[in-house]
């Protein structure tokens, strides 16, 4: 079954070609909707084999809705451009395994590194994302904040995603810090209005069940950070959505 890559970027000249030349492992095509990038992203990705569509961004559900026309294969394989398949993934496509059965959208679990340091504690792994899916009946949410996969019947597989998300803690805490202000505002656009006591009870919350449910207290003081970063963006979602409220009574 021929299968299309499908990545939405932005300035993302680091990590690109390497994406692109794993995608080309088991897609026939790849897709790239650009955010209009500012560094040699498209450049690159065009040089690679793959065809630019440029768009400036409409959130991470819609860019990458955008992308699905452009896509002459009803298989795709969404990955972001810092994500890469691991070898048992790799070998679950290519041998078409993902045919057996009536599923139109498949979950893989993630792999989180912090450099090259995996993170798998604190709640960090097993994580789960659906990056691969058939378009007739399997599409991207509209959330424009960490969008979601609608498929009909979605299939848990225990594969893996190499996601080489961030080279330090400075760039976690600037990424959480961006998606909380994102989470907030689409929080608000679909209606959702909080007292003030929720920032706190939600900030407390993550920080319980990263650093003592999911063990995070087992990994020393990176375990430790880990679960005050998660707490920090629990916090900050809804600290900014209480500031949103106040703008707009």
């Amino acid at each position: 079954m021929a299968i299309s890559g499908l990545i939405i970027t932005f300035n993302e000249e680091k990590m690109i070609g390497k994406c692109i030349d794993a995608l080309f492992r088991v897609c026939d095509e790849v897709i790239i909707v650009d955010s209009l990038s500012k560094d040699k992203t498209v450049e690159i990705a065009k040089a690679k084999g793959a065809i630019v569509i440029e768009q400036p961004f409409l959130g991470d559900g819609p860019q990458r809705s955008h992308g699905l026309p452009f896509c002459k294969n009803e298989w795709i394989l969404n990955l972001d451009a810092d994500e890469f398949l691991d070898e048992d993934a790799e070998d679950y496509i290519l041998k078409e395994k993902y045919l057996k059965g009536d599923y139109d959208a498949f979950s893989f679990r993630v792999k989180n590194f912090l450099g090259d340091k995996l993170i798998d504690f604190a709640g960090w792994y097993p994580d789960h994302k659906v990056r691969f899916f058939n378009k007739k009946s399997a599409n991207p949410s509209n959330s424009k904040v960490h969008q979601t996969i609608v498929a009909t019947n979605e299939k848990k597989v225990p594969v893996h995603i190499l996601h080489y998300g961030w080279d330090s803690l400075e760039q976690i805490i600037s990424k959480k810090n961006q998606y909380s202000s994102w989470h907030a505002q689409q929080l608000f656009d679909q209606g959702v209005r909080i007292s003030g006591y929720k920032p706190i009870l939600n900030g407390t919350v993550a920080f319980v069940r990263c650093y003592f449910f999911k063990k995070g207290f087992l990994n020393g003081l990176d375990g430790l950070t880990i679960s005050m970063i998660q707490s920090f963006f629990s916090y900050m979602k809804y600290a900014k959505l209480i500031k949103i409220q106040k703008k707009n009574n």
